[in-house]
């Protein structure tokens, strides 16, 4: 039976942290580089606090506790985030791929655009679960890596080749990655992408419906159903001729501001 505790509200919890978290890090990205400093600080900041956060409630299966859980992991990642897109921590290549570069020669440039960040969030999904591998609340270990593992998803979609390249989000900073992306094609691997998603949301689903009504396993549950539609929401918009500018052009004030004169 859906609850309002354990179900309807963890997932709007869910959909609101992501649409404002995500408006936060395209707006902080995007200003002026005499910003970036400060900027990576405070994120700096809130992602100690996130590790704090995490390392609180991990021993807490409560409904309180999934909620802080997810909270924690939402800030570790919003630091990874703004370090990458501010282009602080990226990879050992900062340049445009090769004009003719094919096959592993381009995966291989691709790769080392972006090595660095990939690896912190590896490392970071690792010590999560090295955390709380033994508590009876794991949300935060588990929310981090499902972001990982549809971020690296998206990526290599975008890689291959996918219908819609929409760009409004990424800053200047970091232009150059678009060599990077593939041709516009719906590919099979787009398709399985997107039943994956879909697969593991709908697992999530199943637990969290099977959980006791307005339980923390019902919530915990749910917070995590909600990251997978998302996801699955989000490798669908790489199909649609959707652009990212219209759920977040109001955290792109400079890019607004100057389409506004043209």
């Amino acid at each position: 039976m859906v609850s309002w505790t354990g179900h309807i509200l963890p997932v709007a919890v869910t959909i609101m942290t992501w649409f404002f978290a995500t408006g936060l890090v395209a707006w902080l990205d995007n200003r002026e580089r005499r910003t970036f400093p400060r900027s990576l600080l405070l994120a700096a900041i809130a992602a100690i606090g996130g590790i704090v956060l995490v390392g609180w409630s991990m021993h807490r299966a409560t409904l309180t506790g999934a909620y802080v859980s997810l909270a924690g992991a939402i800030l570790i990642w919003a630091w990874h985030e703004i370090s990458f897109l501010t282009g602080i921590v990226t990879g050992p290549r900062r340049e445009s791929c090769p004009p003719g570069a094919r096959g592993l020669a381009r995966f291989y440039y691709a790769v080392a655009a972006m090595a660095w960040h990939e690896i912190g969030l590896a490392l970071s999904a690792l010590g999560l679960i090295w955390m709380s591998r033994d508590a009876p609340n794991q949300v935060g270990a588990m929310a981090f890596t499902l972001l990982l593992g549809m971020r690296l998803s998206t990526k290599l979609a975008i890689f291959l080749g996918v219908p819609n390249l929409s760009t409004d989000i990424l800053p200047p900073q970091l232009g150059y990655l678009k060599s990077y992306f593939g041709p516009r094609r719906l590919g099979a691997e787009l398709y399985l992408a997107i039943a994956g998603c879909v697969a593991l949301a709908g697992w999530l689903g199943s637990l969290a419906l099977a959980a006791p009504s307005g339980s923390a396993e019902a919530a915990a549950a749910s917070l995590l159903f909600a990251l997978a539609t998302l996801g699955a929401l989000e490798h669908l918009f790489l199909a649609l001729p959707f652009r990212d500018g219209m759920l977040w052009g109001w955290a792109l004030p400079t890019r607004r501001a100057t389409s506004g004169t043209n």
